[in-house]
């Protein structure tokens, strides 16, 4: 999710193709002719060359029978040159509006900064161009119901990668659930630690001003709408803390977090010359109620330490028996009722594949149509902005936080 510039436009020229702006006024949906949907797909990347936009660039490459990467962006031409020749794009730049307005983009990418997202979504809007956002698609609920509303009235097709729905010991569980596997269920604990080394320098991530709360609205989106999708069921709200626990990490300027992270590999010693905390969260602990007055708990974190696989992920407790879900195992373990846990199912997982030939490109297709699908969205990175706002809300104040309270209109 690499920052692009707002200043100082550098464009290199592959082939730069300019347009006029379109009509700024916001046009109510029209269903797209069906000759629309088996169009190709002209991609423009913003935050092309950072951790998340790369391996999304080699997948959109890979679907070259569905898509043309188009036009890349981000902020430093050193790699911004590398990707436009891999990529074949016509346009390379540091200015995402380019991108957004060129006219052979009909799909946008966002891969940039949390506090970059909203400004650029509704450019796509304006412009009516189909969109992906990375979650959490706001710094807040404002932004994002905003989002929502814009998206919804304007019919253009929108993707949001919660990709943990994905994941096939999850679906199992769903399925499980759905069934009635575990009768009525009662209550919730969930674990997702994805730590980062102890030596990796800053990253926009550790920045409050760019991260919308850290490690709650980072893998707490994740955590979140796994559980809603799984369940059937919203939070209605929270009791959170949160802290940064990393100590003082090493400020090597603008480096993406792939560059961080392999940074740190070979510096596990010493200190840098300069040093600074972070201000973004690194860990949470959240007390939440569903709908039903479900209770759950969930620990998140980024902090060095905070080592995962030393438990299940999400533990699902019902009148009948509980379930567990271990990610890295890809098991399912059940407790009958007074019964000791077994491992109850080992699920085959051959990787994920081709996201956006397999998720993206079909969910885009089905809302260009106006269809239903479970794919997931604008509406869901909206829905999940409102429990992780009530819980960042909750850390900072010290108290429960209805959800309707950060968001009065609700799902309306």
């Amino acid at each position: 999710m690499e920052r692009s510039g707002t200043k100082d436009r550098s464009v290199i020229s592959l082939r730069v193709v300019r347009s006029e702006l379109g009509s700024k006024t916001t046009k109510s949906w029209r269903p797209t002719h069906k000759r629309d949907l088996k169009m190709k797909f002209g991609v423009g990347v913003l935050g092309a060359t950072g951790y998340i936009g790369t391996p999304y660039r080699q997948e959109i490459r890979e679907a070259s029978g569905e898509s043309r990467i188009v036009a890349v962006c981000g902020r430093r031409l050193d790699l911004l040159q590398a990707a436009g020749i891999e990529d074949r794009a016509d346009l390379v730049t540091t200015h995402w509006r380019e991108v957004v307005e060129h006219p052979e983009v009909n799909l946008v990418v966002i891969c940039t900064p949390d506090a970059l997202h909203y400004e650029e979504v509704m450019a796509c809007v304006e412009q009516r161009k189909h969109v992906v956002c990375e979650k959490p698609i706001g710094m807040n609920i404002a932004q994002a119901s905003a989002m929502w509303s814009a998206v919804r009235m304007a019919g253009i097709g929108h993707f949001v990668p919660f990709w943990t729905r994905y994941v096939p010991v999850c679906i199992r569980a769903r399925q499980l659930v759905q069934a009635g596997r575990l009768g009525e269920l009662r209550s919730i604990v969930c674990r997702w630690h994805n730590p980062r080394p102890s030596s990796m320098p800053l990253t926009w991530r550790d920045n409050a001003a760019l991260s919308s709360a850290g490690s709650i609205a980072d893998v707490g989106s994740h955590v979140y709408d796994t559980l809603r999708w799984i369940t059937g069921r919203e939070a209605t709200r929270a009791l959170a803390m949160a802290s940064v626990l990393a100590p003082p990490k090493p400020d090597l300027g603008a480096v993406n977090l792939a560059e961080a992270i392999e940074w740190a590999k070979s510096h596990t010693g010493g200190r840098a010359p300069v040093s600074r905390k972070g201000t973004a969260y690194d860990y949470a602990s959240i007390a939440f109620e569903l709908e039903s007055g479900i209770p759950g708990t969930m620990i998140l974190s980024h902090a060095p330490g905070m080592r995962k696989g030393m438990a299940p992920e999400i533990e699902l407790h019902g009148t009948e028996a509980s379930l567990a879900v271990h990610r890295m195992s890809s098991t399912i373990t059940i407790a009958d009722h007074d019964r000791d846990p077994q491992v109850f199912e080992k699920v085959e997982d051959p990787g994920p594949g081709n996201r956006f030939r397999q998720h993206v490109f079909p969910a885009i297709r089905a809302r260009m149509a106006g269809e239903p699908t479970e794919h997931p969205g604008i509406d869901d990175g909206y829905q999940v902005q409102r429990f992780t706002d009530a819980a960042a809300a909750s850390a900072r104040e010290g108290r429960w936080i209805n959800l309707s309270d950060v968001d009065p209109a609700g799902s309306s």
